[in-house]
């Protein structure tokens, strides 16, 4: 994915802009790519948020763009190239949008309100593969069971050579899935390097990639483990089977994994964080001119009350992610492992136009059940666990290992 965050009223979504270095790995399905955390530090969206903001009442009903005209007609006489209407009429909104100062309001041409979306629902056109690098190279970490690559027959460690005739060594791995997605029903052909040996080219017909947004199973020790790599539309249902799941097995514990999570919808916070609390208990609250115009609850049945959680963050947990580990943390239902995380205490609106462009603008500021609006700050982890590249490169989840000692005691 490329990279933004946000949350959503009613569909609400969080993220924020940035993501772990551990988070090598891209859904080239072709997703744009998870790895890169598209959504992180676009904020908390909503829908339909109709108080005006105080502070911005003595603004003109329309603006006046006759200095704008001066400008465009100088550029237009003057300007050696060509230039393009549209280009430049996207160019004003993005500018009027950044004039704002706010780095998670955000006006989005069609092309960039399409990719924003698919990425935040984990549903978008491509081979469905997971890739990574390796010195220079981009390689297939493994192709994703049932999609258009495995049926192709690419296998991991695979490494791409080329894509549709042109050379892939150097290329990042935004760039690789830039080229290799495409839409439903087109093809793209790859030609492969397999065990330094082999030269295979495939053709392989794209097709719908959807990747569930949530992960979970039993650990060693009857230890349930859940991970959500973002709130989307199908994160509190997948949350909801896992919680009854693990009800059923009667686990010992349970590891909630937000590392690397940009966040989402705001409902699917809400819902994932109802799972450990008591109905009424607060989640957060939402602030605008400084007062609070909403508070959110829990709801539910509260399934894993009383359950021994460990939820595990690091500086790639924004947003969504963020409010239910604050929510956890502050009602004391969770221990917190890991590392400070992103920082993202802002809701945007997301405003769709005819054209298919978008406008994400800030609406209201988030609090914990603390009363503390965590913007810039993050959340501090009640223990603090480093993850460093060493452990990585040797394959050791330190934070994860953290989580299942105190689960064990």
């Amino acid at each position: 994915m490329a990279k933004t965050d946000v949350q959503v009223r009613g569909q609400k979504k969080s993220g924020g802009l940035r993501w772990f270095a551990a988070g090598f790995v891209g859904i080239l399905a072709v997703v744009g790519i998870f790895s890169a955390g598209f959504f992180i530090g676009n904020g908390t969206w909503r829908i339909s948020f109709m108080h005006p903001v105080t502070a911005n009442q003595g603004l003109p009903a329309r603006l006046d763009y006759s200095s704008v005209n001066e400008v465009y007609q100088v550029l237009k006489s003057k300007y050696d190239g060509k230039l393009d209407e549209q280009t430049l009429l996207n160019g004003m909104k993005k500018g009027m949008v950044e004039a704002a100062g706010d780095p998670y309001t955000t006006f989005f041409d069609t092309e960039g309100a399409k990719a924003f979306n698919e990425q935040l629902n984990g549903s978008f056109s491509g081979i469905g593969a997971e890739l990574g690098k390796q010195g220079s190279d981009v390689i297939i970490i493994s192709p994703i069971n049932g999609f258009p690559a495995e049926k192709a027959g690419l296998k991991s460690k695979d490494i791409i050579a080329s894509i549709d005739g042109q050379d892939a060594a150097g290329l990042s791995i935004d760039e690789a899935v830039k080229r290799i997605r495409g839409e439903k029903g087109t093809s793209v052909t790859l030609v492969i390097v397999r065990d330094s040996q082999q030269r295979l080219e495939f053709t392989i017909v794209r097709d719908t990639i959807t990747i569930p947004s949530v992960e979970s199973k039993i650990l060693d020790n009857n230890i349930g483990y859940i991970q959500i790599s973002r709130f989307s539309e199908d994160t509190s249902s997948l949350v909801d089977a896992a919680a009854k799941d693990f009800k059923a097995k009667n686990v010992k514990g349970i590891v909630l994994d937000l590392r690397n999570d940009p966040g989402g919808y705001l409902t699917a916070a809400v819902n994932v964080s109802s799972e450990w609390l008591k109905p009424g208990q607060i989640i957060l609250q939402e602030k605008r001119d400084g007062k609070v115009t909403q508070s959110y609850n829990a709801q539910g049945t509260g399934q894993l009350v009383g359950v021994p959680t460990v939820v595990l963050i690091n500086e790639g947990s924004a947003s969504a992610s963020e409010i239910t580990a604050g929510a956890l943390k502050d009602n004391n239902a969770a221990t917190i492992i890991g590392v400070k995380s992103f920082g993202k205490g802002s809701v945007q609106e997301p405003t769709p136009f005819s054209n298919g462009s978008m406008l994400k603008v800030t609406v209201a500021r988030w609090y914990t059940p603390a009363g503390k609006n965590i913007d810039k700050e993050g959340i501090e982890p009640t223990t603090k666990v480093e993850l460093t590249a060493e452990n990585i490169k040797a394959g050791v989840d330190t934070q994860l290992n953290a989580a299942k000692d105190q689960l064990n005691r």
